[in-house]
């Protein structure tokens, strides 16, 4: 590649082109609710599959409300393709028997890697966790279950801009070092779309001694309203409000748009070192496989 050149203090080299692909993506998909749902999700898999990503995870509802839907789809997965599935497994109202229960289940598909989380209370509770009277009380209890049940590969949730009901950063900090502690062998974080607050808790991350690998969560933006309602304590910058203001009725031009703003991040990342991303897909792979291609990833020679 010749160098670049640079006229009028312009560099002429594309945003992207620097970027070689060598670095490592996964996938977050959620389980179908309907036929047309369950198509329009394996669509996206056969999609994505050529990217070869480390692994495919398929999320679990509150409760345990898409437990069979959870199953089937990790078991087609691991029956139909190649792709390593991951299964989500929360301690939302089950005990540990029914949580034994699931985990024999997948484990019997099989499924190897379970991403583990404590799950998001139900409405009913008013939006605070109540452990299950014969269940687990937390995540890290919940890996160490599963640690002892079968020999799983297990990534928890770790949060940059802290998780809303920690005490504190250093509270959720010490969350997170318990549940690698308990046998976790990575974290996903919550989505961002701040590099600065990523890398600062990646510098607070190493200083607590923690070295297992934090794969940055990447959601690309596909309905900003939902995004708001989802962020929680994650700042949403101010150049990104202007941005996708007046959009909400277009979503060919926002898709396009969010598209180019979660490779942007990627970009960025990766100039911090970042080599493994891990995708909130929502079932989607035209915004995913567009930002990876922009980001050098290519088709291996691995499909679905």
């Amino acid at each position: 590649m010749s160098p670049a050149t640079t006229l009028r203090g312009v560099e002429d080299r594309p945003l992207f082109v620097t970027i070689p692909g060598d670095f490592r993506v996964s996938f977050e998909f959620f389980p179908p609710k309907t036929e047309k749902m369950e198509q329009q999700l394996w669509d996206a898999v056969v999609e994505l599959a050529p990217l070869d990503p480390s692994f495919v995870s398929v999320t679990y509802g509150a409760g345990g409300s898409t437990r069979e839907r959870t199953h089937a789809t990790v078991a087609r997965i691991a029956n139909e393709t190649r792709l390593p599935p991951a299964a989500h497994l929360t301690c939302v109202a089950a005990s540990k028997d029914e949580i034994a229960e699931v985990a024999d289940r997948y484990w019997e598909a099989g499924v190897r890697h379970v991403v583990a989380l404590r799950g998001d209370p139900p409405p009913e509770t008013g939006g605070r966790f109540v452990p299950h009277p014969d269940g687990y009380a937390s995540a890290a209890e919940l890996v160490a279950g599963l640690k002892a049940r079968h020999p799983f590969e297990i990534s928890v949730a770790a949060y940059p801009e802290v998780h809303p009901e920690a005490q504190s950063a250093q509270a959720d900090l010490d969350n997170l070092k318990r549940k690698l502690d308990a046998g976790a062998d990575r974290a996903i974080t919550q989505f961002f779309y701040s590099t600065d607050a990523y890398f600062r808790f990646i510098d607070k991350v190493l200083d607590a001694g923690i070295t297992a690998p934090i794969l940055p969560g990447i959601m690309p933006v596909t309905n900003f309203a939902a995004i708001r309602r989802m962020s929680g304590n994650t700042e949403i910058p101010g150049w990104m409000i202007n941005l996708f203001d007046g959009l909400d009725a277009l979503p060919g031009p926002r898709a396009h748009i969010a598209a180019a703003v979660a490779a942007d991040l990627c970009r960025r990342l990766y100039q911090g070192g970042v080599r493994d991303f891990h995708f909130y897909t929502l079932n989607r792979a035209d915004q995913t496989y567009a930002i990876c291609h922009l980001l050098g990833l290519r088709p291996k020679d691995h499909a679905a």
